[in-house]
């Protein structure tokens, strides 16, 4: 399979730059806690556009500072090579 990187987001740093609780960005937003944890901790697989807006709306900010793409990187997803198993032509 291959990989295509991931999407980060950045709610909990922008929550925590301009002061505001979750529990007033929920109120605000229109949004469950859960809902706002789930984007805090990065688990979401689909991204709701009405719901970016509204976060955008509160934060005054741009889709682009709460959503970052990171691009896949082999050495993260690899497993370390071990060579202990290997033996050498004689």
């Amino acid at each position: 399979m291959e990989a295509y990187g991931k999407i980060a987001i950045h709610l909990e740093e922008l929550l925590a730059d301009r002061k505001i609780s979750k529990k007033k960005f929920s109120e605000l937003a229109h949004m469950q806690r859960t809902q706002i944890n789930n984007y805090c901790k990065n688990r979401l697989t689909r991204f709701d556009a009405d719901v970016l807006a509204r976060m955008c709306t509160v934060l005054n900010c741009q889709p682009g500072d709460i959503l970052t793409f990171v691009p896949f990187s082999p050495q993260e997803d690899s497993e370390p090579v071990s060579y202990t198993h290997l033996t050498l032509p004689t």
